[in-house]
């Protein structure tokens, strides 16, 4: 008997990397950690035969995170750079 498929496995995953990124102390590196858990958790979505909210929702939570990672961070560095 098959207690694990592959399918619950990355669901797993995804949700222990969710649970790791919160233990971070630095924002930088919890925002890396999160964006890998959530793109886990869109392949665990897939996974589920696409479903939808999960998919959107983790899309979406990656879309701001790689926003703070990559834009709003050259913002701040070229702002500084100026002072």
């Amino acid at each position: 008997m098959d207690y694990f498929s592959p399918t619950e496995i990355v669901g797993y995953l995804a949700s222990v990397a969710v649970l790791a990124s919160f233990v971070m102390k630095n924002m930088k590196t919890l925002r890396i950690v999160n964006t890998v858990a959530c793109s886990i958790f869109i392949i665990y979505g897939i996974m589920l035969t696409y479903s939808i909210p999960i998919i959107l929702t983790n899309g979406a939570i990656v879309i701001i995170n790689l926003y703070y990672l990559l834009i709003k961070e050259r913002r701040i560095k070229r702002s500084g750079a100026s002072d």
